[in-house]
Protein backbone atom coordinates (compact mmCIF):
# COMPACT_ATOMS: atom_id res chain seq x y z
CA UNK A 1 0.00 0.00 0.00
CA UNK A 2 1.62 3.16 -1.29
CA UNK A 3 1.18 5.43 1.63
CA UNK A 4 -0.66 8.79 0.76
CA UNK A 5 -1.23 11.48 3.42
CA UNK A 6 -4.02 13.34 2.18
CA UNK A 7 -5.69 10.51 1.69
CA UNK A 8 -5.20 9.28 5.54
CA UNK A 9 -6.33 12.80 6.50
CA UNK A 10 -9.11 12.36 4.34
CA UNK A 11 -10.39 9.40 6.00
CA UNK A 12 -9.74 10.48 9.54
CA UNK A 13 -11.52 13.88 8.83
CA UNK A 14 -14.45 11.89 7.67
CA UNK A 15 -14.42 9.42 10.70
CA UNK A 16 -14.50 12.52 12.75
CA UNK A 17 -17.09 14.08 11.03
CA UNK A 18 -19.54 11.29 11.19
CA UNK A 19 -19.41 11.11 14.60
CA UNK A 20 -19.31 14.44 15.35
CA UNK A 21 -22.18 14.52 13.12
CA UNK A 22 -24.27 12.24 14.90
CA UNK A 23 -23.24 13.98 18.75
CA UNK A 24 -24.04 17.40 17.30
CA UNK A 25 -27.33 16.17 15.92
CA UNK A 26 -28.87 14.40 18.98
CA UNK A 27 -27.94 17.50 20.69
CA UNK A 28 -29.92 19.30 18.52
CA UNK A 29 -33.02 17.03 18.40
CA UNK A 30 -32.53 17.23 22.38
CA UNK A 31 -33.21 20.72 22.47
CA UNK A 32 -36.66 20.04 20.85
CA UNK A 33 -37.26 16.50 21.41
CA UNK A 34 -35.58 15.79 24.65
CA UNK A 35 -33.29 12.62 24.95
CA UNK A 36 -35.65 9.74 25.93
CA UNK A 37 -34.37 6.34 24.65
CA UNK A 38 -36.86 6.62 21.49
CA UNK A 39 -35.25 9.77 20.21
CA UNK A 40 -31.60 8.37 20.64
CA UNK A 41 -32.77 5.00 19.11
CA UNK A 42 -34.34 7.20 15.94
CA UNK A 43 -31.02 9.01 15.52
CA UNK A 44 -28.81 6.33 16.24
CA UNK A 45 -30.38 3.58 14.17
CA UNK A 46 -31.55 6.11 11.09
CA UNK A 47 -27.59 7.16 11.50
CA UNK A 48 -26.29 3.56 10.58
CA UNK A 49 -28.82 3.43 8.13
CA UNK A 50 -27.56 5.86 5.90
CA UNK A 51 -23.92 5.06 6.41
CA UNK A 52 -24.97 1.37 5.28
CA UNK A 53 -26.33 2.87 2.05
CA UNK A 54 -22.95 5.19 2.25
CA UNK A 55 -20.44 2.38 2.40
CA UNK A 56 -22.70 0.45 -0.76
CA UNK A 57 -22.59 3.69 -2.89
CA UNK A 58 -19.11 4.45 -2.05
CA UNK A 59 -18.20 1.01 -3.22
CA UNK A 60 -19.88 1.52 -6.36
CA UNK A 61 -18.81 4.71 -7.30
CA UNK A 62 -15.16 3.97 -6.65
CA UNK A 63 -14.79 0.92 -8.62
CA UNK A 64 -16.48 3.09 -11.64
CA UNK A 65 -14.81 6.04 -10.97
CA UNK A 66 -11.05 5.62 -8.88
CA UNK A 67 -10.02 9.13 -9.40
CA UNK A 68 -8.49 10.62 -5.93
CA UNK A 69 -10.21 13.93 -7.45
CA UNK A 70 -13.64 12.78 -7.53
CA UNK A 71 -13.27 11.23 -3.65
CA UNK A 72 -12.54 14.90 -2.79
CA UNK A 73 -15.48 15.92 -4.40
CA UNK A 74 -17.54 13.78 -2.55
CA UNK A 75 -16.29 15.17 0.89
CA UNK A 76 -16.56 18.53 -0.34
CA UNK A 77 -20.22 18.18 -0.87
CA UNK A 78 -20.40 16.38 2.55
CA UNK A 79 -18.69 19.64 4.08
CA UNK A 80 -21.51 21.68 2.29
CA UNK A 81 -24.30 19.45 3.53
CA UNK A 82 -23.46 19.38 7.16
CA UNK A 83 -23.23 23.37 7.18
CA UNK A 84 -26.59 23.34 6.04
CA UNK A 85 -27.83 21.32 8.16
CA UNK A 86 -28.68 23.83 11.24
CA UNK A 87 -29.93 26.51 8.94
CA UNK A 88 -32.20 23.88 7.32
CA UNK A 89 -33.84 22.33 10.38
CA UNK A 90 -34.84 26.06 12.05
CA UNK A 91 -38.50 25.74 10.50
CA UNK A 92 -38.89 21.89 10.81
CA UNK A 93 -37.92 22.20 14.98
CA UNK A 94 -40.40 25.13 15.34
CA UNK A 95 -42.93 23.29 13.60
CA UNK A 96 -42.33 20.27 15.75
CA UNK A 97 -42.12 22.60 19.02
CA UNK A 98 -45.55 23.77 18.36
CA UNK A 99 -46.63 20.36 17.85
CA UNK A 100 -45.24 19.61 21.32
CA UNK A 101 -46.78 22.11 23.33
CA UNK A 102 -50.25 21.11 21.74
CA UNK A 103 -48.87 17.57 22.26
CA UNK A 104 -49.75 16.80 18.69
CA UNK A 105 -48.27 13.31 18.16
CA UNK A 106 -48.34 13.15 14.51
CA UNK A 107 -47.16 16.62 14.11
CA UNK A 108 -44.21 15.70 16.26
CA UNK A 109 -43.59 12.29 14.28
CA UNK A 110 -42.91 14.64 11.33
CA UNK A 111 -40.74 17.21 12.78
CA UNK A 112 -38.71 14.33 13.89
CA UNK A 113 -38.80 12.71 10.87
CA UNK A 114 -37.94 15.40 9.03
CA UNK A 115 -34.82 16.48 11.22
CA UNK A 116 -33.75 13.04 10.83
CA UNK A 117 -33.56 13.29 6.75
CA UNK A 118 -31.82 16.35 6.85
CA UNK A 119 -28.83 13.77 8.07
CA UNK A 120 -29.44 11.65 4.89
CA UNK A 121 -27.14 13.62 2.03
CA UNK A 122 -24.06 14.56 4.35
CA UNK A 123 -24.19 10.76 6.11
CA UNK A 124 -24.34 8.85 3.17
CA UNK A 125 -21.73 11.00 1.85
CA UNK A 126 -19.50 10.43 5.04
CA UNK A 127 -19.90 6.72 4.49
CA UNK A 128 -18.57 7.17 1.06
CA UNK A 129 -15.05 8.06 2.01
CA UNK A 130 -14.15 4.41 3.86
CA UNK A 131 -14.51 2.29 0.95
CA UNK A 132 -13.78 5.16 -1.78
CA UNK A 133 -10.91 5.23 -0.13
CA UNK A 134 -9.94 1.77 0.79
CA UNK A 135 -10.50 1.37 -3.48
CA UNK A 136 -7.35 4.01 -4.02
CA UNK A 137 -5.15 2.92 -1.90
CA UNK A 138 -5.14 -0.68 -2.80
CA UNK A 139 -1.93 -1.07 -4.77
CA UNK A 140 -1.62 -4.87 -5.08
CA UNK A 141 -4.21 -7.57 -4.76
CA UNK A 142 -1.84 -9.27 -1.64
CA UNK A 143 -1.84 -6.04 -0.20
CA UNK A 144 -6.18 -5.42 -0.30
CA UNK A 145 -6.42 -6.84 3.40
CA UNK A 146 -3.85 -4.63 4.69
CA UNK A 147 -4.64 -1.66 3.23
CA UNK A 148 -8.55 -2.01 3.89
CA UNK A 149 -7.23 -2.64 7.80
CA UNK A 150 -5.33 0.90 7.47
CA UNK A 151 -8.15 2.70 6.36
CA UNK A 152 -10.88 1.87 8.59
CA UNK A 153 -8.80 1.91 11.45
CA UNK A 154 -8.22 5.41 10.41
CA UNK A 155 -11.25 5.67 10.08
CA UNK A 156 -12.18 4.68 13.58
CA UNK A 157 -9.48 6.91 15.58
CA UNK A 158 -11.15 9.98 13.61
CA UNK A 159 -14.62 8.13 14.70
CA UNK A 160 -13.26 7.83 18.29
CA UNK A 161 -11.91 11.91 18.38
CA UNK A 162 -15.24 12.91 17.01
CA UNK A 163 -17.34 11.26 19.55
CA UNK A 164 -15.14 13.25 22.51
CA UNK A 165 -13.68 16.00 21.14
CA UNK A 166 -17.97 17.21 19.55
CA UNK A 167 -19.81 16.26 22.98
CA UNK A 168 -17.27 17.25 25.60
CA UNK A 169 -15.12 20.28 23.82
CA UNK A 170 -17.60 21.55 20.71
CA UNK A 171 -20.75 21.70 21.99
CA UNK A 172 -20.28 22.90 25.82
CA UNK A 173 -17.65 25.40 24.13
CA UNK A 174 -18.99 26.79 20.79
CA UNK A 175 -23.08 25.30 20.71
CA UNK A 176 -24.54 23.22 18.51
CA UNK A 177 -25.08 25.45 15.88
CA UNK A 178 -21.39 26.27 15.12
CA UNK A 179 -20.31 22.83 16.24
CA UNK A 180 -21.75 21.75 12.84
CA UNK A 181 -20.37 24.56 10.98
CA UNK A 182 -16.56 23.92 12.87
CA UNK A 183 -17.78 19.92 11.54
CA UNK A 184 -18.06 21.19 7.82
CA UNK A 185 -15.26 23.58 7.56
CA UNK A 186 -12.74 20.59 8.45
CA UNK A 187 -14.25 18.49 5.75
CA UNK A 188 -13.89 21.31 3.45
CA UNK A 189 -10.86 22.62 4.22
CA UNK A 190 -9.49 18.62 3.69
CA UNK A 191 -11.38 18.26 0.45
CA UNK A 192 -10.33 21.92 -1.04
CA UNK A 193 -6.42 21.71 0.10
CA UNK A 194 -6.37 18.36 -1.93
CA UNK A 195 -7.95 19.08 -5.01
CA UNK A 196 -6.26 22.24 -5.16
CA UNK A 197 -2.64 20.38 -5.06
CA UNK A 198 -4.22 17.91 -7.43
CA UNK A 199 -4.99 21.27 -9.74
CA UNK A 200 -8.76 19.88 -9.78
CA UNK A 201 -10.48 22.63 -7.89
CA UNK A 202 -13.17 24.50 -9.62
CA UNK A 203 -15.45 27.51 -8.95
CA UNK A 204 -18.54 25.56 -7.88
CA UNK A 205 -16.05 23.83 -5.39
CA UNK A 206 -14.72 26.99 -4.08
CA UNK A 207 -17.38 28.70 -3.69
CA UNK A 208 -18.91 26.28 -0.81
CA UNK A 209 -17.07 27.75 2.42
CA UNK A 210 -18.11 31.11 1.29
CA UNK A 211 -21.81 29.97 0.97
CA UNK A 212 -21.78 28.48 4.66
CA UNK A 213 -20.18 31.78 5.79
CA UNK A 214 -22.90 34.04 3.71
CA UNK A 215 -25.56 32.13 5.86
CA UNK A 216 -24.12 32.45 8.80
CA UNK A 217 -23.20 36.15 8.78
CA UNK A 218 -27.21 36.70 7.26
CA UNK A 219 -28.99 33.67 9.33
CA UNK A 220 -27.01 34.40 12.88
CA UNK A 221 -28.96 32.64 15.01
CA UNK A 222 -27.84 33.38 18.05
CA UNK A 223 -30.29 31.92 19.89
CA UNK A 224 -30.93 28.19 19.79
CA UNK A 225 -34.70 28.11 20.48
CA UNK A 226 -36.61 31.31 21.18
CA UNK A 227 -38.86 31.41 23.80
CA UNK A 228 -41.48 34.34 24.71
CA UNK A 229 -39.22 35.84 28.49
CA UNK A 230 -36.54 33.93 27.30
CA UNK A 231 -33.78 35.87 29.75
CA UNK A 232 -30.41 32.93 29.28
CA UNK A 233 -29.72 29.70 27.40
CA UNK A 234 -27.05 27.51 27.81
CA UNK A 235 -25.63 24.20 26.41
CA UNK A 236 -23.62 22.56 29.32
CA UNK A 237 -22.66 18.45 28.48
CA UNK A 238 -25.68 17.04 30.37
CA UNK A 239 -28.37 19.42 29.12
CA UNK A 240 -30.12 22.87 27.22
CA UNK A 241 -30.75 24.93 29.63
CA UNK A 242 -33.52 28.07 29.67
CA UNK A 243 -34.29 30.84 32.39
CA UNK A 244 -37.89 32.70 31.61
CA UNK A 245 -38.67 35.49 33.53
CA UNK A 246 -42.63 36.26 33.31
CA UNK A 247 -43.32 39.25 35.74
CA UNK A 248 -40.87 38.88 39.04
CA UNK A 249 -40.87 35.24 38.63
CA UNK A 250 -38.27 32.89 36.95
CA UNK A 251 -38.29 29.40 35.43
CA UNK A 252 -36.03 26.63 34.96
CA UNK A 253 -36.71 24.96 31.64
CA UNK A 254 -34.45 22.39 29.91
CA UNK A 255 -34.31 20.48 27.31
CA UNK A 256 -37.31 20.46 25.13
CA UNK A 257 -38.60 22.71 27.45
CA UNK A 258 -42.01 21.42 28.22
CA UNK A 259 -41.63 20.25 31.99
CA UNK A 260 -40.72 23.77 34.50
CA UNK A 261 -37.71 22.48 36.77
CA UNK A 262 -37.24 25.55 39.35
CA UNK A 263 -39.38 28.20 40.11
CA UNK A 264 -37.87 31.90 41.63
CA UNK A 265 -39.55 34.67 43.05
CA UNK A 266 -37.92 36.41 45.93
CA UNK A 267 -41.13 37.87 47.02
CA UNK A 268 -43.08 34.52 47.26
CA UNK A 269 -42.07 31.09 48.76
CA UNK A 270 -44.91 28.97 48.03
CA UNK A 271 -45.01 28.18 43.91
CA UNK A 272 -48.70 26.33 43.99
CA UNK A 273 -46.75 23.27 42.61
CA UNK A 274 -45.39 20.09 43.74
CA UNK A 275 -42.59 21.76 45.39
CA UNK A 276 -44.74 22.98 48.03
CA UNK A 277 -45.31 19.58 49.26
CA UNK A 278 -42.25 18.30 50.04
CA UNK A 279 -42.49 20.84 52.62
CA UNK A 280 -45.24 18.65 54.63
CA UNK A 281 -44.01 15.12 53.61
CA UNK A 282 -41.89 14.87 57.35
CA UNK A 283 -45.91 14.72 58.90
CA UNK A 284 -46.17 11.30 57.28
CA UNK A 285 -44.15 9.72 60.36
CA UNK A 286 -45.91 8.10 63.51
CA UNK A 287 -47.94 11.10 65.56
CA UNK A 288 -46.50 13.09 67.58
CA UNK A 289 -44.02 14.49 65.06
CA UNK A 290 -43.05 18.53 65.20
CA UNK A 291 -41.73 20.81 62.67
CA UNK A 292 -38.69 21.55 65.21
CA UNK A 293 -37.63 17.78 64.30
CA UNK A 294 -36.79 18.02 60.85
CA UNK A 295 -33.13 18.77 61.09
CA UNK A 296 -31.30 17.78 58.16
CA UNK A 297 -32.20 17.34 54.28
CA UNK A 298 -30.70 15.55 51.26
CA UNK A 299 -32.00 16.76 47.36
CA UNK A 300 -31.54 14.13 44.90
CA UNK A 301 -32.33 16.78 41.69
CA UNK A 302 -31.11 19.97 43.45
CA UNK A 303 -32.12 21.86 40.18
CA UNK A 304 -31.58 25.53 40.63
CA UNK A 305 -33.08 25.19 44.78
CA UNK A 306 -36.73 25.96 44.87
CA UNK A 307 -36.98 23.34 47.21
CA UNK A 308 -34.20 23.94 49.58
CA UNK A 309 -35.17 27.73 49.20
CA UNK A 310 -38.56 26.59 50.69
CA UNK A 311 -36.95 24.15 53.57
CA UNK A 312 -34.58 27.16 54.31
CA UNK A 313 -37.29 29.76 55.10
CA UNK A 314 -39.59 27.22 56.88
CA UNK A 315 -37.26 25.15 59.16
CA UNK A 316 -34.03 27.45 59.23
CA UNK A 317 -30.38 26.71 58.32
CA UNK A 318 -30.77 23.02 58.48
CA UNK A 319 -27.23 21.37 57.20
CA UNK A 320 -29.14 20.82 53.69
CA UNK A 321 -27.10 18.34 51.07
CA UNK A 322 -28.69 19.30 47.35
CA UNK A 323 -27.08 17.08 44.20
CA UNK A 324 -27.16 18.05 41.28
CA UNK A 325 -25.47 15.42 38.26
CA UNK A 326 -24.93 19.14 35.87
CA UNK A 327 -22.84 21.78 37.09
CA UNK A 328 -24.56 24.29 34.61
CA UNK A 329 -27.94 23.71 36.69
CA UNK A 330 -26.18 24.59 39.60
CA UNK A 331 -24.15 27.79 38.67
CA UNK A 332 -28.10 29.22 37.27
CA UNK A 333 -29.09 28.54 40.19
CA UNK A 334 -26.53 30.71 41.60
CA UNK A 335 -27.06 33.37 39.20
CA UNK A 336 -30.74 33.65 38.65
CA UNK A 337 -32.98 31.86 41.35
CA UNK A 338 -31.05 32.95 44.46
CA UNK A 339 -29.34 29.78 45.64
CA UNK A 340 -27.01 31.35 47.80
CA UNK A 341 -28.32 29.44 51.63
CA UNK A 342 -25.21 29.19 53.71
CA UNK A 343 -26.77 26.08 54.91
CA UNK A 344 -26.80 24.57 51.59
CA UNK A 345 -24.21 22.20 50.00
CA UNK A 346 -24.39 22.17 46.17
CA UNK A 347 -22.63 19.28 45.10
CA UNK A 348 -22.43 17.71 41.05
CA UNK A 349 -22.77 14.19 40.99
CA UNK A 350 -25.02 11.75 40.08
CA UNK A 351 -27.39 11.00 42.91
CA UNK A 352 -26.77 7.07 43.80
CA UNK A 353 -23.17 7.79 43.68
CA UNK A 354 -23.17 10.73 46.23
CA UNK A 355 -25.20 8.65 48.57
CA UNK A 356 -23.42 5.35 48.41
CA UNK A 357 -20.30 8.07 49.45
CA UNK A 358 -21.99 9.86 52.55
CA UNK A 359 -21.54 9.47 55.60
CA UNK A 360 -24.69 11.28 56.87
CA UNK A 361 -28.55 10.45 57.52
CA UNK A 362 -31.01 12.87 57.02
CA UNK A 363 -34.42 13.53 58.34
CA UNK A 364 -35.29 13.72 55.13
CA UNK A 365 -34.41 12.75 51.63
CA UNK A 366 -36.47 14.29 48.59
CA UNK A 367 -35.94 12.98 44.92
CA UNK A 368 -37.28 15.26 42.58
CA UNK A 369 -34.98 13.78 39.54
CA UNK A 370 -38.22 11.91 37.90
CA UNK A 371 -39.32 14.31 35.07
CA UNK A 372 -40.48 12.05 31.99
CA UNK A 373 -39.32 10.96 29.86
CA UNK A 374 -36.05 11.62 31.68
CA UNK A 375 -35.87 8.74 34.32
CA UNK A 376 -32.31 7.55 35.35
CA UNK A 377 -33.56 4.10 35.83
CA UNK A 378 -30.40 3.23 38.52
CA UNK A 379 -32.53 5.75 41.03
CA UNK A 380 -36.03 3.85 40.35
CA UNK A 381 -34.61 0.88 41.97
CA UNK A 382 -35.58 -1.93 44.81
CA UNK A 383 -31.89 -1.27 45.23
CA UNK A 384 -31.85 2.44 45.45
CA UNK A 385 -34.39 3.20 47.89
CA UNK A 386 -32.30 0.63 50.33
CA UNK A 387 -29.64 2.77 49.92
CA UNK A 388 -31.62 5.61 50.71
CA UNK A 389 -33.26 3.61 53.76
CA UNK A 390 -29.55 3.32 54.98
CA UNK A 391 -29.54 7.18 54.94
CA UNK A 392 -32.63 8.47 56.82
CA UNK A 393 -32.68 9.14 60.40
CA UNK A 394 -34.67 6.34 62.98
CA UNK A 395 -37.79 9.05 62.24
CA UNK A 396 -36.98 9.73 58.55
CA UNK A 397 -38.91 10.28 55.22
CA UNK A 398 -38.09 9.81 51.76
CA UNK A 399 -40.28 11.57 49.16
CA UNK A 400 -40.36 11.66 45.79
CA UNK A 401 -42.27 14.07 42.72
CA UNK A 402 -44.01 11.46 39.87
CA UNK A 403 -45.90 12.66 36.96
CA UNK A 404 -48.73 11.38 36.33
CA UNK A 405 -52.04 11.87 33.66
CA UNK A 406 -55.52 12.42 34.69
CA UNK A 407 -56.20 8.89 34.05
CA UNK A 408 -53.03 6.60 33.91
CA UNK A 409 -51.40 5.96 37.47
CA UNK A 410 -48.75 3.76 36.07
CA UNK A 411 -45.41 5.29 37.07
CA UNK A 412 -46.83 6.74 40.38
CA UNK A 413 -48.23 2.92 41.25
CA UNK A 414 -44.74 1.14 39.94
CA UNK A 415 -42.29 3.56 41.96
CA UNK A 416 -44.89 3.16 45.15
CA UNK A 417 -45.00 -0.91 44.73
CA UNK A 418 -40.90 -0.77 44.35
CA UNK A 419 -40.83 1.30 47.81
CA UNK A 420 -43.15 -0.85 49.29
CA UNK A 421 -41.16 -3.72 49.41
CA UNK A 422 -38.38 -1.31 51.05
CA UNK A 423 -40.39 0.89 53.89
CA UNK A 424 -43.00 -0.46 56.01
CA UNK A 425 -45.24 2.74 54.94
CA UNK A 426 -45.84 4.39 51.48
CA UNK A 427 -48.31 6.83 51.13
CA UNK A 428 -49.25 9.31 47.96
CA UNK A 429 -50.62 12.74 47.43
CA UNK A 430 -52.22 13.23 44.38
CA UNK A 431 -52.01 17.06 43.44
CA UNK A 432 -54.70 18.35 41.09
CA UNK A 433 -54.60 17.99 37.67
CA UNK A 434 -53.83 20.91 35.26
CA UNK A 435 -56.11 22.34 31.95
CA UNK A 436 -53.74 19.99 29.87
CA UNK A 437 -54.59 16.83 31.79
CA UNK A 438 -51.43 16.71 33.31
CA UNK A 439 -50.14 16.28 36.84
CA UNK A 440 -47.75 14.61 39.79
CA UNK A 441 -48.03 12.84 42.73
CA UNK A 442 -45.60 13.11 45.93
CA UNK A 443 -45.11 9.83 47.40
CA UNK A 444 -43.72 9.69 50.54
CA UNK A 445 -42.52 6.27 52.15
CA UNK A 446 -41.49 6.30 56.32
CA UNK A 447 -38.51 4.78 57.60
CA UNK A 448 -40.97 3.42 60.66
CA UNK A 449 -44.35 2.07 60.74
CA UNK A 450 -47.01 4.94 60.51
CA UNK A 451 -50.79 5.54 59.85
CA UNK A 452 -52.48 8.16 57.58
CA UNK A 453 -54.05 9.33 60.98
CA UNK A 454 -50.79 10.63 61.96
CA UNK A 455 -50.56 12.73 59.60
CA UNK A 456 -53.80 14.56 60.41
CA UNK A 457 -52.77 14.47 63.70
CA UNK A 458 -49.61 15.78 62.95
CA UNK A 459 -50.34 18.85 60.70
CA UNK A 460 -53.35 19.50 63.27
CA UNK A 461 -50.77 20.93 65.51
CA UNK A 462 -49.25 22.86 63.07
CA UNK A 463 -48.34 26.42 64.32
CA UNK A 464 -46.70 27.51 60.57
CA UNK A 465 -49.14 29.70 58.11
CA UNK A 466 -47.70 27.96 54.97
CA UNK A 467 -47.30 24.21 56.03
CA UNK A 468 -50.88 24.42 57.46
CA UNK A 469 -51.89 26.21 53.95
CA UNK A 470 -50.25 23.13 52.24
CA UNK A 471 -51.49 20.51 54.89
CA UNK A 472 -55.13 21.53 54.61
CA UNK A 473 -54.79 21.30 50.35
CA UNK A 474 -53.18 17.81 50.96
CA UNK A 475 -55.06 16.22 53.41
CA UNK A 476 -58.17 15.49 51.39
CA UNK A 477 -55.70 14.28 48.99
CA UNK A 478 -53.81 11.91 50.72
CA UNK A 479 -53.89 8.12 50.85
CA UNK A 480 -52.01 5.08 52.21
CA UNK A 481 -50.65 2.82 48.87
CA UNK A 482 -52.05 -0.48 49.25
CA UNK A 483 -51.56 -1.39 45.38
CA UNK A 484 -49.65 -3.88 43.92
CA UNK A 485 -47.50 -3.21 40.77
CA UNK A 486 -44.13 -3.68 38.52
CA UNK A 487 -41.07 -3.63 41.23
CA UNK A 488 -38.30 -1.98 39.58
CA UNK A 489 -34.62 -3.71 40.65
CA UNK A 490 -31.21 -3.12 39.16
CA UNK A 491 -31.11 -6.26 37.03
CA UNK A 492 -34.75 -5.22 35.20
CA UNK A 493 -36.07 -1.80 35.54
CA UNK A 494 -38.28 -0.81 32.22
CA UNK A 495 -39.30 2.59 33.60
CA UNK A 496 -38.89 4.24 30.01
CA UNK A 497 -40.90 2.04 29.04
CA UNK A 498 -43.55 2.44 31.57
CA UNK A 499 -43.38 6.36 30.61
CA UNK A 500 -43.20 5.98 26.94
CA UNK A 501 -46.63 4.32 27.27
CA UNK A 502 -47.63 6.68 29.58
CA UNK A 503 -46.92 9.53 26.96
CA UNK A 504 -48.25 7.15 23.73
CA UNK A 505 -51.39 7.14 25.53
CA UNK A 506 -51.65 10.54 26.24
CA UNK A 507 -51.22 11.71 23.11
CA UNK A 508 -53.37 9.60 21.13
CA UNK A 509 -56.25 9.46 24.15
CA UNK A 510 -56.30 5.93 24.19
CA UNK A 511 -56.92 4.35 27.73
Amino acid sequence: MKRNPELTLTVLAGGFCSLGLEMAGSRLLNNYFGSSQIVWAALIGLILAYLTVGYYVGGRLADRFPLTRNLYRLVAWAGLSVGLVPFMAQPILKYGQAGLERYLADVLALSLFGVMALFLIPTVLLGCISPFATRLAVQELDRAGNASGRIYAVSTVGSLAGTFFTSLVLIPEIGTKLSFLLLSAVLLTVSLYSLARSHSLTLPYAAMPVAIAALAVLLPGGVVKSVPGMIFEDESPYNYIQVLQEGDTRYLQLNEGQGIHSVYNPERLLTGSIWDYFLIAPYFNQAPYGQDQVDSLCLIGLAAGTIARQYTEVYGPIPIDGVEIDPGIIEVGRRFFGMDEPNLNAVAADGRYFLRNSPRSYDVIGIDAYRPPYIPPHLTTREFFQEVRSHLTEPGVVAINVGRTDVDFSLVDALASTMSTVFPDVFVVDLPISSGGLSNSLVVATNQPSELTSFSANVAALQDARLVQLAERAEPRARRYEGEGMVFTDDKAPVEQVVHRLIIRFLTGVP
